[in-house]
């Protein structure tokens, strides 16, 4: 199905040097990322990315962790204004979550979906409506690479080995070439880099 209403998905996640997105512990530890995901250059690098969106895409674990804390920031004391212009698009904005266990949306705005993943987006790139953007749900960034239906791959990645854990590229995918869009060097030696699918 052709993309008829220029909806572009948007994927976006944080990698080690070594192509993790977690650590092999505990899947919540998110200590090897914060030092660099609360710079200037990674707080304007998501702006960028959540700005043109106007549909969140979540897996059901991501949905639950972000949606759990990212609108208490709202109207906190001394919190960064980019953090705070999120949560409020985060809270405002149309979302999806893909789940096989929820049957209802405990959150405003939200639809749930147990539908693969690829037949999501083809439905939503079918409708009206600005990008959506999939924000660090590294199943559900897998399943639509693996689809060939991600056009941007926003990728912020971090001078830190895990040695071990999930990876993000470990599934064959569809060969291809990406173009790179953007890329800045970052706050103690981050790298942001955005990728656009050459179609």
């Amino acid at each position: 199905m052709s993309d008829t209403n220029g909806r572009k998905v948007i994927a976006n996640t944080n990698l080690s040097l070594d192509g993790r997105y977690d650590g092999p512990g505990a899947p919540t530890d998110m200590s090897w990322v914060l030092p660099y995901a609360v710079t200037d250059t990674a707080r304007d690098h998501m702006t960028d990315l959540w700005r043109h969106a106007t549909t969140a895409l979540l897996g059901r674990v991501n949905a639950e962790g972000f949606l759990g804390f990212w609108p208490t920031v709202i109207g906190t004391e001394g919190v960064d204004p980019r953090d705070e212009a999120f949560a409020k698009w985060l809270v405002d904005t149309d979302k999806v979550v893909l789940s096989t266990t929820l049957t209802e949306a405990p959150w405003e705005r939200t639809v749930i979906e147990n539908r693969p993943a690829a037949d999501v987006v083809r439905d939503l790139k079918a409708a009206e409506g600005g990008d959506i953007l999939v924000p660090s749900s590294a199943s559900v960034i897998k399943d639509l690479l693996e689809a060939d239906l991600v056009d941007r791959l926003a990728l912020m990645h971090f001078p830190v080995v895990l040695g071990g854990g999930p990876a993000l590229f470990d599934r064959p995918l569809p060969a291809g070439r990406w173009d790179l869009v953007s890329h800045q060097a970052c706050e103690h030696g981050a790298v942001a880099v955005v990728y656009e699918r050459a179609r």
